[in-house]
């Protein structure tokens, strides 16, 4: 098995035996719904009751070495852990409420051999954490996921949870931006 899953299904039997609600985002999901790339880390968000997170931090911090001398407190303030996983570098976002709470129930599952599967994030939902974080090769990644599954998408979901979260954080770009990369994808598949 490819060392990078291997440390996912890891990630994914602890979380599971904690009975943490997870969804993995990031590299492996862009390698199922776009176009697959070499990374090298682990993208994950967890859902956790709100205080509870310093509980789960130590259990996780107990399992797992931290990446950083002070991860504890880093995690407390930014809402993401960072650990190491076989050799992985793991973030472990701390999701929310709401949106993420969607996310996480949207995930499916991956199949990695074996009898082994995994939990990432649906294309739609890959969409909208890569537009919310606005990197470049987030745009490019997103294009690959809007090429690669045209029709199959859910635009209107992906669509309003934009709406939503451009209203929240008072910023127009990532909309725009979306359907922009959108109306490329199209043009690159009318040829």
């Amino acid at each position: 098995m490819n060392p990078l899953f291997e440390a996912a299904w890891e990630l994914h039997r602890f979380l599971t035996e904690e009975g943490i609600p997870y969804v993995i985002t990031g590299g492996i999901a862009v390698g199922v719904w776009g176009e697959p790339r070499f990374t090298r880390d682990l993208d994950v968000t967890v859902l956790v009751p709100l205080g509870e997170e310093e509980r789960v931090i130590e259990k996780v911090l107990s399992r797992f070495p931290p990446r950083m001398t002070d991860a504890k407190e880093f995690a407390l303030k930014h809402r993401v852990l960072l650990v190491k996983v076989r050799g992985w570098e793991v973030d472990i976002s701390f999701g929310l409420p709401g949106y993420e709470e969607g996310a996480i129930r949207r995930a499916v599952p991956y199949d990695l051999g074996e009898g082994k599967a995994i939990k990432i994030c649906s294309a739609e939902d890959l969409i909208i954490h890569k537009a919310i974080s606005g990197r470049p090769r987030d745009w490019e990644d997103i294009e690959g996921v809007l090429i690669r599954q045209g029709e199959k998408l859910d635009i209107k979901y992906v669509e309003e949870w934009l709406e939503k979260f451009c209203q929240a954080l008072g910023r127009r770009d990532f909309l725009e931006a979306f359907r922009e990369a959108l109306r490329k994808a199209k043009a690159i598949e009318e040829g």
